[in-house]
């Protein structure tokens, strides 16, 4: 148990100026989302926005319009950020593929130099990627809470914490979904870079598979494999709560791609 917590410590040494980087970035995001809304707010944009659209696009959005078009809507935006959102499942799929990464260069002889079963080094990956999503999500929330104590315009409704904490629980779990379906390909890969590539290239897949799912009804019968089905933030802006099957959905696809990880990894040859 011991040479797995220092192989976990080594671990997290080796990417945690990476994680910590991307987890300032992403928190002063944050705080720049709540001074882009506290400027739009003050000039009274969101009015002159509304009154811009024509009103057969205010009937088309209907009630979103008005939860996107607010300070409250504005300051939620950095939880479901295309480009936050891609960042966060690259880092997942990266921190999943250590142990092929420990293969590809060797060093994975010298772990199991020592008496070292191998289910712990997936158990070491694992953990890595709990602690990383744990301090990303936190390192958000953080940003928020001091933005909106800093920024935030005194009479103006905030989002509530219930949602703030409901979007970034859903991105987590989008995050370890991925992080597992990463460790799944990664356990049975020769080279880092191929396994992140088709991690990488699936997500892709899924992602669009979820928006024409969502704009075409033909596709909404296959759509439902798609991990971003189950990433609802839309509609927790709109006032709606996290639906409990949506965890469930991620975190079963998190705990197959674990236990895929732990099945291949025991079995295959690990010799460079």
């Amino acid at each position: 148990m011991s040479a797995t917590f220092l192989l976990l410590r080594y671990s997290l040494k080796r990417f945690r100026t990476t994680v910590l980087t991307m987890g300032l970035l992403l928190s002063g995001f944050q705080m720049i989302l709540i001074a882009v809304a506290r400027s739009i707010q003050t000039s009274g944009g969101f009015e002159q926005l509304s009154a811009l659209l024509p009103p057969f696009a205010r009937e088309l959005l209907g009630p979103s319009l008005t939860s996107f078009m607010s300070f409250a809507g504005i300051v939620c935006v950095g939880y479901f950020h295309l480009a936050v959102m891609s960042s966060l499942i690259a880092l997942a799929v990266t921190i999943a593929t250590i142990p092929t990464s420990e293969i590809e260069t060797g060093f994975i002889d010298l772990i199991l130099a020592r008496p070292l079963a191998r289910h712990w080094i997936v158990t070491r990956t694992i953990a890595a990627l709990l602690l990383s999503t744990l301090v990303m999500l936190a390192l958000m929330m953080g940003g928020t809470w001091t933005g909106l104590q800093v920024l935030a315009p005194k009479d103006v409704p905030w989002p509530s914490w219930k949602l703030v904490f409901s979007l970034a629980a859903n991105l987590g779990l989008l995050m370890l979904a991925w992080g597992g379906v990463g460790l799944a390909i990664g356990s049975a890969s020769q080279r880092r870079g191929v396994a992140g590539a088709i991690g990488g290239l699936l997500a892709l897949a899924a992602f669009l598979l979820d928006y024409v799912g969502r704009l075409w009804k033909p596709a909404e019968s296959v759509a439902w494999v798609s991990p971003f089905r189950y990433y609802s933030p839309f509609e927790m802006v709109m006032g709606n709560p996290l639906p409990a099957k949506h965890l469930l959905v991620l975190g079963c696809i998190a705990a197959a791609g674990f236990g895929t990880a732990y099945a291949v990894f025991a079995r295959r040859d690990i010799s460079h």
